[in-house]
Order: C-alpha cells, then sequence, then structure tokens
C-alpha cells in the first residue's frame, strides 16, 4: 500500500460525499435512528466545518472534519476510514492532520462524541491522548454516546 494522500476539500466533493454516505450507512446499521448524529451539508451555515479526505492510489478510503465548536474548542465530526483500508496507519493520519489544523486554527481543544458499540473507535481515540468527559451539546441525554477532549 502507498502513503496516504490527504487533501482538503469542499463539502461538495463527490469522493467526500459517498464516504460520508457509508459512514452514515454503517452507524445506521449499529443504533437507532435518533442516535445518530449527522452533519447538514445543506446548511449555509457551515463556513466553520474543514472536511479532508484520504486517498490510496486515487481511491478515496476515509474522511473527516473539525467544525467549529467556539473559539476555543472544535469537535471532529464525519471522522471514517473504509473498512478495507482500517489497521494501516490511516486514521491516524487523518486524526494528526486534523489535530495540526485546529492548532493552526487557534483552537486550544478538539472534542468528539463516538459510541458505545464502537469499541475500536473507543480504544483508537484513547490511544492517541483523548480523554472521557461529560456528554456536551447534543449528546447530552443520548444513552449510547460517549465524549472525548483532547488539549491542543
Amino acid at each position: 500500500m502507498h502513503e496516504p494522500i490527504l487533501r482538503d476539500v469542499e463539502i461538495n466533493n463527490p469522493d467526500l460525499l459517498q464516504l460520508i454516505a457509508r459512514l452514515d450507512a454503517y452507524l445506521y446499521e449499529i443504533y437507532p435512528p435518533e442516535e445518530v448524529f449527522v452533519v447538514d451539508l445543506d446548511d449555509p451555515h457551515l463556513s466553520d466545518i474543514h472536511f479532508v479526505v484520504a486517498y490510496v492510489d486515487g481511491n478515496p478510503v476515509g474522511c473527516g472534519a473539525i467544525k467549529e465548536i467556539d473559539e476555543a474548542s472544535t469537535e471532529l465530526k464525519r471522522f471514517y476510514v473504509e473498512p478495507a483500508y482500517r489497521n494501516q496507519g490511516i486514521a491516524g493520519r487523518l486524526l494528526r492532520y486534523l489535530e495540526e489544523k485546529a492548532r493552526g486554527l487557534r483552537y486550544a481543544e478538539i472534542r468528539l462524541e463516538t459510541g458505545i458499540p464502537q469499541v475500536e473507535a473507543v480504544a483508537f481515540y484513547k490511544k492517541n491522548g483523548y480523554s472521557s468527559i461529560e456528554p456536551y451539546g447534543e449528546y447530552i441525554g443520548c444513552p449510547s454516546s460517549l465524549c472525548f477532549e483532547k488539549q491542543l
């Protein structure tokens, strides 16, 4: 496998939309619909979100984004790697890239939400320095939500 190439993309990028559709399909398989938190890609106020797509040999294999919460905090969103490309370091590259972007935008912390059924994701975030926090924002009261934070 060649090294992944990471590209900043616009919200309407076809590769990004294809990856997000696969992520959503996966999430709807493991969670009840009311516990799936999506980003409204048609929201005209999404100027505070930054997307990246990972490519291997020209194929889109992963994606992620950071979205502002407030002046000091950003949130990791729509983080996904195709199952066939997992455990190859792509998620780590994507995460480090988005953390660097957040630092460059002068955020002090990055937060995220994942869920109890996503055991591998929880382990990945802990391994990468994220600590468990109380649910925040729209995740308060969601029984399957697990929230994490990392100081940048």
